[in-house]
């Protein structure tokens, strides 16, 4: 059972502006060394207080729409109460309630199962923060 569980760590650079980041060649690749062919769950999981993941076609366009939502949703003005870092940071605080910091998806025969256009992605409104990292355990 002690090698069922497999965790890695990768280092995203979202930038100083809003993003939409995909993750799913991170992911398969991971699942590529570590499942080994084998059934189970790859949690995904950002451990930031203003990042979340999500699930979405990209490439499209639907990442712009989301970050167009978003701003519209959580609009970045002085209504927040938390109002350290640029303008309108505290939205950013609350953007992990409405997309959260973690995702668990099905491994089937070591691969990823997603829908044909589903894309795993870090949605990163926090222009403060460029460094975000996010943790892949497999669980097989």
């Amino acid at each position: 059972m002690a090698d069922s569980l497999t965790t890695r760590i990768i280092d995203v650079t979202t930038g100083s502006r809003e993003t939409v980041h995909d993750l799913t060649d991170a992911c398969a690749s991971f699942l590529r060394e570590v499942a080994h062919g084998r059934d189970g769950l790859l949690n995904v999981f950002t451990p930031h207080a203003t990042a979340g993941l999500a699930l979405i076609e990209t490439g499209a366009g639907s990442d712009d729409d989301l970050l167009t939502a978003l701003r519209s949703l959580l609009p970045a003005d002085d209504r927040w109460q938390h109002r350290h870092g640029s303008p309108g940071h505290g939205r950013d605080h609350v953007l992990p309630a409405i997309v959260p910091p973690h995702a668990t998806l099905p491994v089937i025969g070591g691969t990823l199962e997603l829908g044909t256009w589903q894309s795993v992605v870090l949605v990163d409104t926090n222009r403060d923060n460029p460094q975000r990292q996010v943790r892949l355990s497999f669980l097989g």
